[in-house]
């Protein structure tokens, strides 16, 4: 699934996407909270993905359907009407946080779960950034 198709699926992902490194990086709280975080993860959205290289707590390099084979410590896994729900601008109970999503089975994460449980709030923080339209 091309760039073109992940903006239709998602409603606006993509601009969403792009400003996320900026966004993540001049975030002096996240990056305290991120400062010892390096990491590779995996946002799956149906057919699209995203790769987020963490070094440091900043976002190295943001990677829009990558490769054949990528290679991540974690990926979250859903289907693009579950991914709406979620970054929707203010969701209802219940479609706010990961854990609810994971939970009731709508969301999956694979992989090494370390680097997510170890730093929670900085992830919510990245996925807070996902959701608010950017500035």
């Amino acid at each position: 699934m091309g760039g073109a198709a992940l903006a239709v699926e998602l409603e606006g992902l993509e601009s969403r996407l792009a400003a996320l490194p900026d966004r993540v990086n001049g975030d002096a709280v996240l990056l305290r909270r991120g400062r010892y975080l390096n990491t590779t993860a995996q946002l799956d959205f149906g057919e699209a993905s995203v790769l987020l290289r963490i070094g440091d707590g900043r976002i190295a390099e943001l990677q829009r359907n990558p490769s054949v084979m990528p290679s991540a410590d974690f990926a979250i896994i859903g289907e693009p009407a579950i991914w709406r729900r979620f970054l929707a601008a203010d969701p209802p109970p219940g479609d706010h946080d990961l854990f609810a999503f994971l939970k009731r089975r709508e969301l999956r994460v694979v992989g090494d779960l370390h680097p997510l449980m170890s730093h929670l709030l900085y992830w919510k923080g990245v996925l807070a950034h996902l959701r608010d339209a950017p500035r």
